[in-house]
């Protein structure tokens, strides 16, 4: 079996024989696309929510939470943390598509409860640059999400900040548990 320079392995480490992971990728799109019908709504959420959370490839969201297609804003990245960046995306949804309500979900055993920002030190040693982003690594998956709830209550650019709740998923149980942001 031959490797391809584009190619990603497989669990197991195998590259797919049909080609690469992101191969077998378009050709499931191009499956749904031939059954796929337009559903006729708009990029405004349906229920006005957005939905910030990290990206563990553990927690299906649509699924945890009972959202449908077309429901919320779903803002992903490593921790679910709260960047400028995930404030660039939550202004957009509020201002442009009138969200209204902010939902923060970190969750159990989360890598970024692994790292420090030693991390980027060592990009740097490696690659000859220092990343210009924070790694927003923490040691206390609570704190971090009551973090993240004062960042969005607090960010002048957000019209909405009074429906903001932050909960821990539990990758085992699939349960949610609240955050109090005054603890």
């Amino acid at each position: 079996m031959s490797t391809s320079t584009h190619g990603s392995a497989q669990p197991g480490g195998s590259v797919p024989a049909e080609g690469t992971v992101i191969d077998r990728l378009v050709e499931s799109n191009r499956k749904y696309a031939a059954g796929f019908t337009d559903p006729g709504m708009g990029a405004r959420p349906v229920l006005g929510v957005a939905v910030v959370a990290c990206m563990d490839a553990r927690i299906d969201l649509h699924a945890a939470l009972g959202l449908e297609l077309g429901d919320c804003h779903t803002i992903r990245n490593a921790g679910g943390v709260v960047t400028d960046d995930t404030i660039r995306s939550l202004t957009i949804s509020q201002r442009a598509l009138k969200t209204r309500s902010v939902i923060l979900i970190h969750h159990t055993g989360c890598g970024l409860q692994t790292l420090t920002e030693d991390f980027r030190h060592e990009l740097e040693l490696e690659v000859g640059q220092r990343p210009a982003w924070a790694v927003e690594a923490f040691q206390d998956v609570d704190q971090d999400v009551r973090q993240s709830m004062q960042r969005v209550r607090t960010s002048p650019f957000l019209l909405h900040t009074e429906d903001v709740r932050g909960f821990v998923f539990d990758v085992t149980t699939g349960l949610l548990r609240e955050i109090d942001p005054r603890s």
